[in-house]
């Protein structure tokens, strides 16, 4: 995976730019939008502003899909979802022998220790809370199959996707150099705007859902899920692609057919 303020993950793909978040563990390439040139400059790094959900006062929403009164249903869209998913049918459909339909996005929805889960009734902390403000240790391993987003025809995951993108997940972000609560410009992922993750952090005492985010400073934090941030959707590369170019912003890696 890429760490900090690196120059060489730069794609450009679709006619859109990329840089690359890590190779995955089937050989796929993790790619998050980076807009249509290498500058950093905003608004110009994410493809639109959204809420994550605008229903936020019951904790299933926190979901990329979620169900209601189900911790990890998968039956109705975010609004994050429905937006990412009309820019890939206009932007991205014809390329989609590119994108690797196997690997997938995880939202884990499981509980930190001493939380359990309720829709309604009591606030509680999502793992990735656990992980990352409490313990600082990020994962890559999605740890319910239901959390992990994939299309219909791929061999593994809730098979709740018709397109194969998602988003970026906290853990991600931290091993790029993100830190939950600490300011740093100085890793690629840093765009001096915020946007969101697919990561939930928690329910909270006043009934509001909280996901994390990336801030203007580069921080990782939270914010509720009806509030507006950017969106930067997250693709996979087949393992089999033929890259050209040395992933610079002057010469980035080109996918050749």
């Amino acid at each position: 995976y890429f760490r900090g303020a690196v120059t060489n993950n730069y794609v450009k793909f679709a006619g859109h730019y990329w840089r690359i978040i890590r190779i995955n563990g089937d050989g796929s390439i993790r790619l998050i939008y980076n807009g249509k040139n290498t500058e950093i400059t905003p608004p110009g790094t994410q493809l639109d502003i959204s809420d994550f959900n605008s229903n936020y006062d019951r904790s299933e929403y926190v979901g990329y899909m979620y169900t209601e009164e189900e911790q990890h249903g998968n039956t109705t869209n975010s609004d994050i979802k429905t937006v990412v998913d009309e820019w890939y049918n206009k932007y991205l459909i014809n390329y989609a022998d590119y994108i690797s339909k196997e690997a997938g996005f995880c939202g884990d929805r499981e509980m930190a220790d001493g939380s359990l889960w309720s829709s309604i009734e009591s606030s509680h902390n999502y793992v990735a809370y656990e992980r990352l403000v409490d313990n600082k240790t990020p994962i890559l391993k999605c740890s319910n199959s239901s959390d992990l987003y994939t299309v219909n025809d791929s061999s593994k995951g809730n098979k709740g996707l018709n397109n194969p993108i998602g988003l970026i997940t906290a853990d991600e972000v931290v091993m790029a150099g993100g830190v939950y609560g600490q300011t740093n410009t100085k890793y690629y992922l840093y765009i001096g705007q915020e946007y969101w993750t697919m990561s939930p952090y928690d329910f909270d005492s006043d009934g509001w859902n909280d996901m994390f985010i990336v801030n203007l400073d580069g921080k990782v934090t939270s914010d509720w899920s009806e509030a507006p941030y950017g969106v930067r959707p997250v693709i996979n590369l087949a393992s089999d692609v033929t890259l050209s170019g040395t992933g610079t912003a002057s010469d980035p890696y080109i996918v050749e057919g």
